[in-house]
């Protein structure tokens, strides 16, 4: 049969990626209190097209998956991209996968017990010519009470719900729970998913003790980002959804070490 995808293209124009997104896939995830967690990932997949070829052969990123099924982690990210290079001839090769993943976490008086959700990203490529390179990413929800609000006002201050995304390159193993202690520890306090109301009234008065802007966030945990000699490289960016405004408040930060 004749292979379209490897006829000559006259256009004389290589494309940087290509290859086939938004695959729902079961992975396995390194758990740091339970070994291993299976979860569910949205993956796309990408290899570039020389300029001299017309496209790619979308159904063997499908087949190299699958060949990695029921151990795909982290650990063989390098061999998955590495498989994408060879089965298709290709110079670099780029895989991304999205995934919820899940702690059991106490609230903080009654130690209710309840699962929080966090939406994590990783992120590998490989280059003949620039080698190969990892990116983890966890977006982990936070609560912040106003400093302004809270030095201004004779009753209470306003608070609001925020999300931080804080991505790295890191030279050994990292944990995803180890950055998402970190963020927590840079809030006004922690979000939960069960609190009874003596974990309502520690939460409440606790991040009304420990005000913060959305600057105070992102430059606390850049700091701890800045002197761990682990991470060479991070991102972290702070979104508040301020509850008396109509518009959200931000903070960015990206360093290579």
């Amino acid at each position: 049969m004749i292979d379209v995808q490897n006829q000559v293209d006259h256009r004389n124009i290589s494309i940087d990626k290509v290859g086939v997104k938004d695959i729902r896939y079961p992975v396995t995830v390194m758990d740091r209190n339970n070994g291993v967690q299976h979860t569910v990932a949205s993956i796309n997949m990408y290899v570039n097209v020389p300029r001299e070829f017309k496209g790619t052969h979308m159904s063997r990123f499908i087949e190299i998956l699958n060949e990695f099924h029921g151990h795909l982690d982290i650990r063989e990210f390098s061999s998955v991209l590495g498989a994408l290079q060879e089965h298709l001839q290709a110079e670099s090769a780029h895989m991304e996968i999205n995934f919820p993943y899940f702690i059991r976490k106490l609230s903080p008086v009654t130690e209710s017990a309840g699962l929080m959700e966090y939406r994590c990203r990783i992120a590998g490529s490989t280059d003949r010519q620039k080698g190969y390179d990892l990116v983890v990413e966890v977006s982990v929800p936070i609560t912040t009470v106003c400093p302004c609000s809270k030095e201004i006002s004779d009753h209470g201050a306003h608070n609001q719900r925020g999300t931080v995304r804080i991505a790295v390159r890191f030279k050994r193993f990292i944990w995803i729970e180890d950055l998402i202690d970190l963020v927590e520890r840079a809030a006004s306090c922690d979000v939960y998913s069960v609190l009874k109301r003596p974990d309502e009234k520690y939460v409440t008065e606790y991040a009304f003790e420990n005000p913060k802007f959305v600057e105070d966030v992102v430059r606390d945990i850049a700091y701890e980002l800045e002197h761990d000699p682990n991470v060479g490289w991070f991102l972290v960016d702070v979104e508040n959804f301020e509850s008396i405004h109509n518009h959200s408040a931000y903070a960015f930060i990206e360093r290579q070490k």
